[in-house]
């Protein structure tokens, strides 16, 4: 019975990281009006399933990581009701966060769930160097990093386009402005005057770029770019991701890692096409407006950066990457909405306690049950 649980647990946040992670990967598609809602979720959804099943080989220290190995004692990783407590604590969160349109971090929501039914269960056997240096500090550094070198990467590209002669081109609108001028003559005659105001389009405009590279249309290379840029971030995401939650499983004996990693990677995939909306739309249009070749950029950061520290076992936040990297290009075009950037900052910060909180709770409440 408590391993069933288990399973379902780990269901439940593989779904909400789904419906809160999926777009992410394709928020710069959508913003940048390269693609519509449906091909952009569609992508995405192709593209970390394809991450899920490469985790198989290339992320097992995520695996062991994320089981809560060398934070706790050994002892409690095999208790399935601490496994369940972390899996219930941060999916809640995550969830939640998700229904508001929040893009919140789930490495973040479990880094608190380890934290808060670790430190339950344990108190002060917990170990707080291994979090502050494995999980902490990759987690807060990743944003900053991902910020700096998306703004460094597009003032390069923008200086290698204008070297080729490749311009944008935006559209505009021309509109008549009419003054009335009353005649001081007794007769009822006035002048009228007219002139031509001309007002950039802000509604369903799209920046494009003019020229050529060898031959072929710059737009059209950049467009390809993009897309593949993008299939990156959301391969990343699911090398990335689904070891963390696959790590909660690794207790269940008689389930084949393998096939733990596809189980998720299914159930990852139907949270995204059924409940990625409002996060999506946070993404793309909330904190910055951007053109193709800047979500590129933004992509390329992201997707290089989530890469590495897959292989390397280090569990950074595509979230926290990914939105670095488009306040990154915010900065620089002086269009990021600040309001909302600390909004986001704002969940983020409670994702941690929240997490902590009801993780410890539960794995109160469960120890009592079972």
């Amino acid at each position: 019975m408590v391993l069933i649980l288990l399973f379902i647990a780990a269901c439940f946040l593989a779904f909400s990281n789904g419906a809160n992670d999926n777009f992410k990967g394709v928020a710069t598609l959508f913003g940048s009006k390269t693609t519509k809602y449906k091909q952009a979720i569609t992508w995405a959804t192709v593209t970390t399933f394809a991450g899920s099943v490469a985790a198989i080989f290339l992320a097992s220290e995520l695996v062991k990581n994320f089981s809560g190995k060398g934070l706790v004692p050994d002892t409690l990783i095999a208790m399935p009701v601490f496994a369940i407590s972390l899996a219930l604590g941060a999916a809640i969160t995550v969830f939640i966060a998700t229904k508001i349109g929040m893009p919140i971090s789930t490495t973040h929501a479990l880094v608190g769930a380890l934290f808060g039914a670790g430190v339950m269960a344990v108190g002060a056997d917990f170990n707080f160097t291994k979090l502050g240096k494995t999980f902490l500090i990759p987690l807060v550094l990743s944003p900053f990093m991902a910020a700096a070198l998306s703004l460094i990467m597009y003032l390069f590209f923008r200086f290698f386009r204008r070297k080729l002669r490749v311009t944008k081109e935006s559209c505009i609108c021309i509109s008549e402005k009419q003054q009335v001028i009353k005649n001081l003559d007794t007769t009822l005659t006035m002048d009228i005057t007219s002139d031509i105001e001309v007002i950039t389009c802000k509604k369903g405009c799209v920046e494009t770029y003019n020229g050529n590279l060898l031959g072929i249309s710059s737009q059209q290379i950049l467009d390809k770019l993009h897309y593949l840029s993008a299939g990156i971030v959301s391969f990343s995401r699911g090398l990335n991701d689904t070891p963390k939650i696959v790590g909660l499983l690794v207790i269940i004996q008689t389930l084949d890692i393998k096939w733990g990693m596809i189980a998720v990677a299914i159930i990852m995939a139907l949270g995204g096409l059924l409940n990625a909306k409002k996060v999506g739309v946070t993404m793309s249009k909330k904190i910055t407006p951007m053109n193709s070749g800047q979500g590129f950029t933004a992509n390329l950061i992201t997707g290089l950066l989530v890469t590495t520290a897959s292989v390397h076992g280090l569990p950074v936040s595509t979230t926290h990457v990914s939105v670095g990297s488009i306040f990154g290009i915010g900065t620089i075009t002086k269009k990021a909405n600040l309001r909302v950037v600390s909004k986001i900052i704002l969940s983020w910060i409670l994702t941690l306690p929240a997490a902590a909180i009801l993780s410890g709770l539960l794995f109160k409440l469960l120890s009592v049950v079972f």
